[in-house]
């Protein structure tokens, strides 16, 4: 149990590229029942750290909207993992009612943990708020919430041609020129959710254009993998010629 921001350290910029709670002990790994609804909804109110906290943990798993207020209110919780469970309970739990108390906090908090879960959420809550907090992570943050960030821009997939003509740009440069290989893959990922919802005009024809162009020139196998799947996935007849092409001459 941690009761001090200071005892709990911050994500290695680099390496620390796991799953929101990867780091946290499960509930109980020989428990096979969900927790109570009502009994974890009490403990969310809890004066201990550690029960607000396995309560907020409650709520990665089970879906409730009740939770929503306290998990919101526990965002500024004083120990960084209550605030990263009540985030990835937010992201289990979506609301919009949510979406502006998690970009608050991913302004707000020193913590890598926290910032990845809270990415995770607005990911999950699918809302146009969420764009542009996404869209600087992407850019600024470390490797850990860049990688989040990159999957969440595809939520935007279902949020109308706007968001998705804007969540591209991003997308295209992380790809293009990100550092961490699981970066640029996540970002081939989403660019391919995205293209899907798309008419073929100029902005479809550029990301088609960058995952070509990862697909081609990227130095990591994985990355180039993922950028063939996004082009098989969207079924562009210029990307699947290519594709095509290149692994009958054996040039990858």
């Amino acid at each position: 149990m941690y009761e001090d921001d200071d005892d709990l350290s911050l994500l290695d910029p680099e390496t620390e590229l796991e799953s929101p709670l990867d780091k946290i002990e499960p509930l109980d790994a020989l428990e096979e029942a969900k927790p109570d609804p009502e009994a974890m909804l009490a403990l969310l109110e809890a004066p201990g750290t550690q029960q607000r906290m396995l309560a907020a943990r409650a709520f990665c798993e089970l879906q409730d909207e009740r939770a929503i207020p306290h998990l919101i209110r526990l965002l500024s919780d004083p120990c960084p993992l209550v605030r990263v469970s009540a985030a990835y309970g937010l992201g289990r739990n979506p609301s919009p009612s949510a979406v502006e108390p998690l970009i608050s906090r991913l302004s707000l908090d020193w913590n890598g943990y926290v910032r990845k879960g809270v990415v995770w959420a607005l990911g999950n809550c699918r809302d146009r708020r969420s764009l542009a907090p996404l869209t600087d992570a992407l850019k600024t943050d470390i490797s850990a919430v860049r990688l989040w960030a990159a999957s969440g821009l595809a939520q935007m997939a279902g949020l109308g041609y706007e968001a998705i003509v804007a969540s591209i740009p991003s997308l295209i440069e992380a790809l293009r020129q990100d550092p961490i290989a699981a970066v640029r893959s996540n970002c081939a990922w989403s660019l391919g959710q995205l293209c899907r919802e798309m008419p073929s005009n100029a902005v479809y024809g550029t990301t088609i254009d960058a995952l070509i162009e990862a697909f081609a020139e990227d130095e990591e196998m994985g990355v180039r993998e993922d950028a063939k799947a996004a082009l098989l996935r969207v079924g562009d007849p210029r990307g699947l010629q290519l594709i095509e092409t290149i692994e009958l001459e054996g040039l990858l």
